[in-house]
């Protein structure tokens, strides 16, 4: 499933950003992108993803930035006083303009920002405020994951239907009623003992129980009906359920495939091959469910 989400935190010295988003994977798959000195809070990334997602490549990506606090900052004399000393002895030679003090402290080295040095009590209560911006990123990635699952269960009982409809026209089908079924089976009886008048009792049943089975497909259609009552069942359970459903759809389409190959009438055969439509439909939508 896809979604995206966005939490922002920082204190004195840092801000930063957590981006959080999923795109659809057959099973779970987390890649942190976290920046140096920070690479830390991976164990917890990777603890806190699996409690909201079960299933997707989800990319969690931290961005820190200095804060609003100014920075401290100090001249390096001993770099400023060889630079003098450069200045005096060039002087000496060459005729040109006194520097400028905007220029001497513009040279690289003469002014450097100090850093604060962070105790371990600081540090902890920073990665303490981090973990809390990425479990409100997280939560807000699930929320949108699930407005998208109850679209998206929307359209999977509207396929779920459509596959219900198609099952109920191949029970009604002539080929597939009773009659129909005796009288094409004493056809192809007939012409069976046409072919081999001699043939043996044991050897005459096996061959009926044969027909009966190729051209009766009552079965298929009672298996249809149980597949999408286990297919409602799901959606109304919630939950992870991507991976059941893309098993029932390998069912569902071996259904459809059969009731094609034991079909020996025309308008059974259409109807085989628009619930073949309508199953790889129901299929590609499953793959973006949880």
């Amino acid at each position: 499933m896809t979604g995206f989400a966005r939490a922002e935190g920082g204190d004195e010295s840092l801000h930063w950003a957590w981006e959080v988003k999923s795109v659809n994977g057959r099973g779970l798959d987390i890649r942190c992108r976290l920046p140096a000195g920070l690479d830390i809070l991976e164990p917890a990334v990777r603890a806190a993803v699996p409690e909201r997602c079960a299933r997707g490549n989800v990319t969690v990506a931290l961005t820190v930035s200095r804060g609003a606090a100014l920075p401290r900052v100090r001249v390096n004399r001993a770099v400023l006083d060889q630079l003098l000393q450069v200045i005096a002895e060039l002087s000496e030679r060459i005729e040109a303009a006194p520097p400028r003090l905007d220029g001497l402290l513009a040279v690289r080295g003469v002014v450097e920002v100090i850093e604060e040095d962070e105790d371990e009590t600081g540090r902890a209560a920073r990665l303490e405020r981090l973990g809390v911006d990425l479990g409100v990123a997280l939560d807000a990635l699930r929320a949108n994951r699930a407005a998208e699952g109850a679209r998206l269960a929307e359209l999977l009982r509207g396929h779920l239907d459509e596959i219900e409809r198609l099952r109920a026209a191949a029970a009604g089908a002539a080929a597939a009623r009773p009659e129909a079924l005796k009288a094409r089976l004493k056809i192809q009886l007939d012409a069976l003992l046409e072919a081999a008048p001699a043939l043996p009792e044991d050897r005459l049943a096996q061959e009926v129980a044969v027909l009966v089975a190729r051209g009766d497909v009552r079965e298929e259609i009672d298996r249809l009906t149980a597949h999408v009552a286990a297919a409602r069942a799901l959606l109304a359970a919630g939950g992870p359920i991507g991976r059941r459903l893309d098993f029932l759809c390998q069912e569902f389409n071996r259904e459809a495939n059969t009731l094609c190959a034991k079909s020996a009438d025309v308008e059974l055969t259409g109807i085989g091959l628009e619930l073949k439509a309508a199953v790889e439909r129901l299929r590609e939508q499953v793959q973006n469910i949880e």
